[in-house]
């Protein structure tokens, strides 16, 4: 007498373990490219913020003349209220974000420097700055800097960014 068993062998089901186990394989090489990819697009966006929010309060609040710290930007005015010149997911110094860690360097103090609109004490706005973006561990494999000339610099080694620019062998983004 026959009896029909019905469902999978343990080599089938073995088979299709391990066809999973290399379509994953290919897989998560891709998607780790991909998350790093997106990382390094959040650093120059933030250093495109960065630059942008400079430029803002160097126009309304710091009298031609630069924040010289990431808090500072993220202060808003005391006289009129609203938010800060940046969002608060860059107003600390350092700020991490996207597995990056993005780092303000005020330059030279500004001669003479008015009271900034937003509590930062006279003469402590700068007259120039740089901002670093370094990767933190599977953050990313470039670094990224700028300064208040607004060029966005990329390097495989860390970038330092002075009053004139990167150095050799940093390429340029914008």
């Amino acid at each position: 007498m026959r009896t029909n068993n019905k469902g999978f062998t343990l080599i089938e089901l073995l088979i299709v373990v391990a066809i999973i186990g290399i379509i994953a394989a290919i897989a998560v090489p891709g998607l780790l490219r991909a998350r790093m990819s997106g990382n390094e697009a959040s650093a120059i966006g933030s250093m495109r913020a960065i630059n942008s929010a400079q430029s803002t309060y160097a126009a309304s609040c710091g009298s031609g003349f630069y924040a010289p710290s990431l808090v500072s930007l993220g202060t808003p005015p005391t006289v009129g209220g609203g938010d800060g010149f940046i969002g608060t997911d860059l107003n600390a110094d350092p700020s991490v974000k996207s597995s990056y860690t993005i780092t303000l360097t005020a330059g030279a103090l500004a001669v003479a420097g008015p009271a900034s609109c937003n509590a930062v004490a006279a003469g402590a706005s700068v007259s120039t700055y740089f901002v670093a973006a370094a990767p933190t561990s599977g953050g990313g494999v470039r670094f990224f800097g700028t300064n208040q000339g607004g060029t966005i610099y990329t390097s495989t080694a860390d970038v330092v960014v002075t009053q004139n620019g990167a150095p050799a062998g940093a390429n340029t983004l914008q």
